[in-house]
């Protein structure tokens, strides 16, 4: 590794660790700070970038907010990148789940307690609608894009599948369009 790349792994293990340790949730809460850091502010990915992140790092295991970090990171410096990034992104969780376990073991029953994690459920909540309508434009972007959404939505809302079946099937309805639409070229 070369010495001028650290103050970059330095910059990414930071840029994640804001964002772990300032958002609640889980992955998707995160997307609102990680589209401003990674597109809007760094632009480190475009906005088609980043829809196209999402969705890979939803179809592949693991938890979204650390494969986003992985993939960013990756993107920016290789492995070194990969690996700055998804440590900074998991370190706030670990130490701040940590902390709060210890802290709350013992008024778990407590009613306060319960109405501040509804409280963080409904902005959790609003932080994912905020996201997914930023995203609509650039994820909707032609008639096919509306009808693979209309079509997850529906399947999501209404049948049983696991959410990688569903997306995976989408990935497949993508592929077919194109290459439909390489042919009629």
């Amino acid at each position: 590794m070369r010495l001028h790349t650290l103050p970059e792994l330095l910059l990414l293990t930071l840029t994640f660790a804001k964002i772990g340790a300032l958002t609640f949730g889980g992955g998707y809460a995160m997307l609102p700070l990680l589209t401003r850091e990674v597109v809007e502010k760094r632009a480190w990915l475009t906005a088609d970038e980043f829809a196209d992140c999402v969705g890979i790092a939803q179809v592949t295991p693991g938890i979204i907010a650390v494969n986003m970090a992985t993939f960013v990171g990756y993107k920016r410096r290789g492995t070194p990148g990969g690996i700055a990034a998804t440590l900074g992104v998991m370190l706030p969780s670990v130490i701040i789940i940590t902390v709060l376990a210890s802290l709350l073991r013992g008024y778990s029953d407590v009613p306060a307690v319960g109405h501040a994690f509804a409280g963080i459920r409904a902005v959790v909540v609003a932080l994912i609608a905020k996201t997914v309508f930023s995203m609509r434009k650039s994820a909707l972007s032609d008639v096919a894009a509306f009808i693979i959404f209309a079509a997850v939505l529906a399947a999501s809302l209404l049948l049983d599948l696991p959410p990688a079946v569903i997306a995976l099937a989408a990935v497949a309805f993508g592929i077919l369009r194109g290459a439909l639409r390489k042919r009629a070229k």
